[in-house]
């Protein structure tokens, strides 16, 4: 049985290397991964943008569009535990590849789409990107010694800036070149976006199968399926993928969602909602090495008790809808009539801040997230992290719809972040109740340190 430090982490083995040690060739695995998801994630996020357009080409409703974003996003979720597991098995090499070319042949067959019913399909499809995420995770935390994963994977979870790179060419190429005809074959406007990704999708296909090391590190080759599954019976690992609802789920669902925020509430373009939007998901992407990096210092639960605190704040003041209270005054102390008293109403450059602030402690918040996994579970980093993924981006799944709806049946649009403040409570009290549950099963003797009376209470 391998030895543990004192937090009940595995320690170092003799097979280990040394402490500092990279191992030849896992710089080429982080950098070329981190491009690879940068560009995938955009693929998989396109929609966020191209939704506008496709609404109105197609006379969609605000729900119809939702679930266009939202089937991708499923379809991004539902293989991630399969892809970690794949990539545990086989090697994040071939995963890659694969997941890089078939996000390319879809993402060219949406240029095509003539109807509603097939755009919901190839958006299905081409959400098979999104599990190229804990493809990732498995791949690069085999390539990096312990100590060093938490900056490592959170400078591939980093990729998830890939969200904006829509955000910034999508609505100038759509406008540039609406109505016209490429290479004799590719329509103009928002079709001509997948075109884009599909070409760059094949050539960084190429560049990430022939420059990263063929002798890939495949820590799950040759165990049970079974014995590599063990661990998803554990409580903890579904109370991690509560948090990466919250802090992932969320940021996918916003980052589809907030472009149509800004045009319907704020009476914004397209191209500065985009931007706007963008302010939101680079710190929320961006960050994910700064909250790998204070979770390897400062340890992963510190960290997310602070993204926590800082989610509720930045949701609260959010949610709060535009408005005033009525209070009918007495004919006693004045005429007779109505007052509006506590009026509250949020601006542009409030609204946007606050959402910068939740992006920030989103990023944080993500690598903080799965800092815990390879602590925890170190050699089933694939499978408990396809899980935890999984979960995470099904929330990004539930959450337009859910806001969509909750929106509808309140008329109120900042019904968006009540949803999200609620989620994010839930997951800040059971992470409270669960860490005070650990200090008292590890400190039993402590409890009776508590409380104790003065020594005249001693005497009653």
């Amino acid at each position: 049985m391998p030895a543990t430090d004192l937090a009940g982490n595995p320690g170092p083995t003799a097979s280990d290397p040394a402490p500092s040690a990279v191992p030849p060739g896992a710089r080429r695995v982080l950098a070329l991964s981190t491009v690879a998801f940068t560009l995938m994630f955009a693929a998989w996020l396109m929609f966020g943008v191209l939704g506008l357009p496709i609404r109105d080409e197609f006379g969609l409703t605000d729900v119809q569009l939702s679930w266009l974003s939202a089937v991708a996003i499923l379809n991004g979720a539902l293989w991630r535990l399969p892809a970690g597991i794949a990539a545990d098995r086989f090697g994040g090499r071939v995963v890659f590849t694969v997941l890089l070319l078939a996000t390319a042949l879809f993402s060219y067959l949406i240029s095509l789409a003539g109807s509603y019913g097939m755009l919901l399909v190839l958006a299905f499809a081409v959400g098979f990107a999104g599990n190229a995420f804990t493809a990732g995770i498995a791949w690069n935390s085999a390539w990096f010694p312990r100590h060093h994963q938490g900056f490592a994977l959170g400078v591939f979870g980093a990729g998830n800036v890939g969200a904006s790179v829509t955000k910034f060419i999508g609505p100038v190429l759509i406008t540039a070149t609406a109505g016209g005809t490429y290479l004799g074959f590719v329509e103009g406007g928002w079709r001509l976006i997948p075109v884009i990704y599909a070409a760059l999708l094949v050539i960084v296909a190429v560049l990430l199968w022939t420059m990263t090391p063929r002798q890939d590190r495949k820590p799950g080759a040759g165990r049970p399926l079974r014995e590599q599954l063990v661990p998803l019976r554990q409580v903890r690992v579904w109370r991690f993928s509560a948090y990466y609802v919250a802090v992932f789920g969320a940021y996918v669902a916003l980052s589809a969602w907030l472009p149509k925020y800004y045009v319907d509430n704020f009476d914004l373009s397209l191209s500065t909602a985009a931007l706007l939007t963008a302010t939101f998901i680079f710190p929320a992407s961006l960050l994910r090495p700064v909250g790998g990096w204070f979770s390897d210092r400062l340890g992963a639960r510190r960290v997310m008790y602070w993204t926590f605190a800082i989610m509720l704040v930045t949701t609260f003041l959010l949610m709060m809808p535009n408005g005033h209270v009525v209070v009918e005054v007495s004919e006693k102390h004045t005429s007779a009539g109505t007052a509006d008293v506590l009026p509250y109403s949020i601006g542009l450059w409030p609204f946007a801040i606050l959402v910068f602030l939740l992006g920030c402690s989103m990023g944080i918040g993500k690598a903080a997230v799965y800092k815990h996994i390879p602590e925890y579970f170190p050699t089933e980093v694939g499978s408990v992290g396809g899980l935890v993924g999984m979960l995470g981006a099904l929330g990004g799944f539930f959450l337009p719809p859910l806001f969509a709806y909750t929106t509808a049946w309140t008329g109120l649009p900042s019904a968006t972040f009540f949803v999200l403040f609620l989620l994010t409570l839930a997951c800040a009290i059971w992470m409270h109740f669960t860490v005070l549950q650990m200090l008292h099963e590890q400190s039993p003797e402590l409890a009776d340190h508590f409380e104790q009376p003065t020594p005249r209470e001693a005497h009653v």
